[in-house]
């Protein structure tokens, strides 16, 4: 199981390793640096080792704070996807853990903030008991020298001073409270429960990451932790001049008084680059949205879903990709995902919005109550997610848990399209197709789609190619009754299909191990949109199933990622 993990994983387990690498030596080089480097001696005396935690962690916050934007750069992956289309798969795929990695980053700049302010709230009072102390020692000492110029070493220059002063009238403090609060709202409203139920509060709290990258860039301009001048070292190195300092009985030796200087700002020349990337991205996602979208057809489906049928001029898709969509009728600001349900070879795009938020209801209530005139949406995309991969696989397995079925919509039509027009060029040999429901209803969107694809698919002597299952996972003793009484019927009383609704759960593992015994020597894609317990069990049941000789069975897994 491990050996087909690391064949499934191997890229990703590099960058992880690359990036873990890359943190451990930035944190470890620094903590050194500042650990023992003779320039930072005095300002040791009065620190101690939380100097080397605060200047270590701020790199690794640097370094992580370059990454954090690369991975929400949508653009740039759907280039990255499209230039790389002859890649290996393996390759391809590693785009689709791009929020994963987002993640990672976030979760990485929390740690490294927690460090850098815990070590910071030892500094500043460590800064303060040195200025206020009058026992003579050496950190008493330079605490209170060149107060009056600019060559000072303890930034609390009055016995009056508190650390809490430092804290909120500073730059550096006030920048770090306030980037700090940043970050914690911005991690604690990206948890699964509120994307998911409070998608408002995810998608404005978010927007601190403006005030997060601002606060940073200025937070270290001030210069407050500082270290001796080069020149001062040259001329009054702490090794032969540090006990001077304490006695000034040093005859027609005496050193020169030690001055320091502040360390010179870095954040802004890590972010630069990143930053100026997202800004380029942001003007080309608002440019795209600015282009006219028609709205060609709206149909009200049962369940409380919405199907837009949308033309846009130059609009390119592929099976699986996804746009971001805004109304502004309801929202300025606000842009959703939504997987698109239409297939390449149709005149126009599609979308199903299911009633699921404040945001979801409100346009469904606005089409719903239209007057006059449809209310305008503006379109950001398509943008690439794995789905696009299907036809690379001889053999495909497509799971869909609820609206999780929508980027299926636009594989199976855009097959049936290729059967149609007879394509040499489709790979696939067989695909299996899984639908996870709740309520019957949501079975009305899909049903005519089906429909006609079994009956194509029977007419072209090719009725084997598609093996669908849908799945009920809740009933009542009514629908249980019902489908009892008409068992021996043709077609499926709930959908009306050839295939009967099973109620409850799939068995994973006989489905897969069914598949790999139909197939032996394919490579199966395995394909979901569904929630994260799912995707697990998937996981799990492909690297169990996966064959250790690569000549046989394989599974891959994909996973659609907004």
């Amino acid at each position: 199981t491990m050996g087909n993990w690391l064949v499934n994983h191997w890229f990703s387990a590099a960058v992880i390793a690359a990036w873990l690498g890359i943190n451990i030596f930035l944190f470890t080089y620094y903590f050194l640096l500042f650990d023992r480097n003779e320039q930072y001696f005095y300002t040791r005396e009065i620190l101690g080792s939380a100097l080397a935690w605060a200047r270590a962690s701020a790199k690794c916050l640097n370094f992580n704070s370059m990454l954090i934007l690369l991975p929400v750069c949508r653009n740039l992956l759907s280039f990255l996807r499209g230039t790389c289309s002859c890649c290996r798969r393996t390759l391809r795929k590693q785009l689709d853990h791009n929020l994963a990695f987002h993640k990672l980053v976030a979760y990485a700049l929390a740690l490294f903030t927690a460090v850098h302010t815990i070590a910071h709230l030892f500094n500043l009072e460590r800064y303060n008991r040195s200025q206020q102390a009058v026992d003579g020692s050496l950190a008493a000492v330079v605490s209170k020298l060149h107060l009056q110029g600019s060559k000072w070493l303890n930034p609390i220059h009055s016995n009056r001073t508190t650390p809490e002063y430092v804290a909120f009238t500073t730059i550096p403090g006030l920048t770090g409270v306030i980037i700090t609060l940043a970050l914690i709202l911005m991690v604690t409203s990206s948890t699964e429960f509120i994307r998911r139920n409070y998608f408002e509060v995810f998608w404005y709290t978010h927007h601190l990451f403006i005030v997060y990258f601002a606060g940073l860039v200025i937070h270290g301009i001030a210069g407050l932790v500082r270290g001796q001048t080069p020149e001062s070292l040259r001329e009054a190195h702490p090794q032969h001049c540090a006990q001077h300092l304490l006695h000034k009985d040093c005859g027609h030796h005496c050193c020169k008084e030690p001055e320091f200087g502040s360390i010179p700002a870095e954040s802004w020349k890590w972010v630069l680059a990143p930053v100026l990337l997202y800004i380029f991205e942001r003007i080309l996602r608002v440019w795209r949205a600015r282009q006219k979208v028609i709205v060609t057809k709206v149909v009200m489906h049962p369940s409380r879903v919405l199907e837009l049928q949308l033309q846009k001029k130059g609009f390119r898709m592929e099976v699986g990709q996804y746009i971001f969509v805004n109304c502004p009728a309801v929202s300025l600001l606000e842009w959703h995902p939504f997987t698109l349900t239409s297939a390449p070879e149709e005149d126009y795009f599609s979308i199903h919005i299911r009633a699921a938020g404040d945001w979801t209801e409100s346009v469904i209530d606005a089409f719903q109550q239209q007057k006059a005139e449809m209310p305008r949406i503006e379109v950001d995309g398509p943008f690439g997610t794995a789905s696009e991969d299907v036809f690379q696989y001889e053999v495909a397995m497509l799971v869909g848990a609820g609206i999780g079925v929508t980027p299926f919509a636009s594989i199976l039509k855009s097959i049936w399209y290729k059967f149609q027009q007879a394509d040499q060029a489709l790979k696939t040999k067989k695909i299996y197709f899984y639908w996870l429901c709740r309520d019957t209803g949501a079975f009305a969107w899909f049903n005519d789609l089906l429909a006609s694809l079994e009956q194509k698919m029977a007419e072209s002597g090719k009725a084997d190619f598609l093996t669908y299952r849908l799945f009920l996972t809740g009933w009542d003793a009514s629908i249980a009754n019902n489908a009892a009484l008409n068992f021996d019927t043709a077609t499926d009383t709930l959908t009306g299909l050839r295939h009967k609704t099973i109620f409850g759960r799939p068995m994973w593992n006989t489905e897969f191990t069914a598949v790999a015994t139909a197939h032996p020597r394919a490579v199966v894609g395995v394909f979901l949109c569904g929630p994260e317990a799912l995707a697990k069990s998937l996981q799990r049941s492909c690297h169990q199933h996966s064959s250790l000789d690569p000549r046989k069975v394989q599974f891959y897994f994909n996973k659609e990622n907004f």
